[in-house]
């Protein structure tokens, strides 16, 4: 099983690939703006995208889910609940910034998204990735579940020592919280944590010293 990361962008985002092994397909767990940098990701280990998992809708997650799309072909899959987002990059660059840089045009989103729903199981390069809705830091956020191989991409949701922001718009930290104890905290300590951003962790160390776990 190959799991690969690379921080991307001015955000630092963590975009992962995941294959059974090197030469196979593969699936992309978020798309920062940065094309170069995940098709360098994917050539590491030769690997073929089928699809494109986004997270949820912000810029550093999602930006670069057009270029993807428009290079390799694949689909990309996004919570409905976020594409008011996705679709609107140039107003995010523009909280980011203060005004809107030169360029937008590489943020554009795909001609469309499909529909990630909550209890999903999506088979992909040989591998099925759970979706388990996770509102909070965005109203769409999602978090992706591969049982067989223990591992979360946890997209903001959850980070080592921490969780995601939820003072941006229509973030709700008691909804994110919810969304910890009914759809993260219900796996097995064991399981491998892939952030969206920092570095990897588990959910058994987050249980037993996250303090915003420990104080919900």
């Amino acid at each position: 099983m190959i799991v690969e990361s690379a921080e991307l962008w001015a955000a630092m985002t963590n975009c992962y690939v995941i294959a059974p092994e090197a030469g196979a397909q593969a699936v992309i767990v978020d798309a920062p703006p940065d094309i170069e940098g995940i098709s360098l990701l994917l050539k590491r280990h030769d690997l073929i995208p089928v699809a494109l998992l986004v997270t949820h809708g912000h810029v550093d997650h999602a930006g670069g889910a057009g270029s993807v799309t428009k290079r390799t072909g694949v689909t990309a899959y996004l919570h409905p609940e976020d594409e008011w987002l996705a679709t609107d990059p140039a107003s995010q660059l523009e909280g980011i910034f203060g005004f809107i840089p030169a360029g937008t045009d590489e943020f554009a989103p795909p001609e469309r998204y499909s529909d990630l729903a909550h209890g999903d199981r999506l088979p992909l390069a040989g591998m099925t990735f759970e979706v388990r809705h996770t509102p909070g830091h965005t109203p769409g956020h999602c978090v992706f579940v591969v049982e067989n191989e223990g591992l979360l991409f946890s997209g903001d949701q959850l980070f080592a020592g921490s969780v995601g922001r939820t003072d941006l718009p229509r973030g709700d930290f008691d909804a994110l919280m919810a969304s910890m104890r009914d759809e993260v905290l219900t796996l097995d300590d064991a399981t491998r944590v892939l952030p969206g951003h920092g570095p990897e962790t588990t959910i058994g160390r987050e249980r037993a010293t996250n303090p915003f776990i420990n104080d919900a």
